[in-house]
């Protein structure tokens, strides 16, 4: 079951495009990763999808119900987290919890069990200092808690890494993935080395459309070379060595950085069976032979103009 569906959503602001004909779904239980430069749309198709802005035309659901712009009834499937999150600052974590939880009328005892619940997850149980001390790390880790704080089936999250050190970036990642066994989770992001770490299944934006989507293994499979990388001591063997004719008709991309020799293919086994016939050939000695898997940063660089 597809948990969020968007089919030929459009969106312009006066002359300039932004959402042309955007369609995709999001499978129940996983974690999409939609992704696109800064710019492309990301963040105005969650506020559509949260009906906060007026699409031009196409048609989203929510667990199978549509939205609709100003009624927010699908609102009560969905848990939000923006990519700046603000709060009272004078509050301590447990208390904003049990706000959120006031406004939206849940039961007390179920605020308390809650509360206690999300913020273990998040790893704020023991803090009691007020929020407006918090890193943006430790601010973004409740902002998850809140929007996980009404068990919502869809948790979007936009751009939640962006701005955090690479500790933050590992800690909101851990989360997502303990998130995943109890909601789906769209996570909007422009950070492609996160995408790869925690995603099931990728959305590529560009031009205001899907240009590219699919499972992050389908796609590193079909959409990207492998890399078969020879590194020598000395620049003049590296030389020598793509010189060789053979080289040249590996009928792959061959470049050149340094010492080292890299030739994208997508027989990865048979390109360096010919390397080593190449090397053991010439005498040439290499310090190094390696074989590495293609990166959706190359997939994106790759689809995206």
């Amino acid at each position: 079951m597809d948990i969020l569906t968007i089919a030929g959503l459009g969106k312009s602001f006066g002359n300039q495009g932004v959402l042309d004909g955007l369609s995709f779904s999001v499978p129940e239980g996983s974690i999409y990763g939609f992704i696109g430069k800064n710019g492309s749309g990301k963040t105005t198709t969650m506020k559509i999808v949260l009906g906060l802005l007026q699409a031009d035309f196409g048609e989203i659901s929510v667990c199978g119900e549509k939205v609709h712009y100003g009624d927010t009834r699908t609102n009560r499937f969905i848990g939000y987290l923006p990519d700046v999150p603000e709060f009272y600052g004078f509050m301590i974590a447990k208390e904003y919890l049990q706000l959120c939880g006031e406004i939206t009328g849940m039961p007390a005892a179920l605020i308390q069990t809650k509360s206690e619940e999300l913020l273990e997850l998040v790893g704020l149980a023991d803090v009691k200092k007020r929020i407006g001390t918090f890193s943006r790390g430790m601010k973004q880790r409740l902002g998850i808690a809140q929007a996980l704080l009404n068990e919502p089936r869809l948790l979007i999250c936009d751009e939640p890494t962006s701005a955090l050190d690479p500790i933050g970036r590992k800690e909101i990642l851990d989360i997502l993935l303990k998130v995943k066994e109890k909601t789906t989770v769209l996570f909007s992001t422009h950070v492609l080395t996160d995408v790869e770490a925690i995603c099931d299944w990728v959305g590529i934006l560009d031009g205001g459309k899907i240009v590219l989507s699919g499972s992050v293994s389908e796609l590193k499979n079909t959409h990207a070379r492998h890399s078969c990388t020879v590194t020598f001591r000395t620049p003049t063997d590296a030389a020598v060595f793509q010189a060789d004719t053979r080289v040249t008709l590996l009928n792959t991309s061959v470049g050149a950085k340094g010492h080292s020799i890299s030739i994208q293919s997508a027989d990865p086994e048979q390109t360096m069976a010919q390397i080593i016939q190449i090397l053991g050939e010439t005498g040439l000695v290499p310090l190094r032979l390696e074989t590495a898997e293609p990166k959706l940063e190359d997939i994106f660089l790759e689809v995206v103009r």
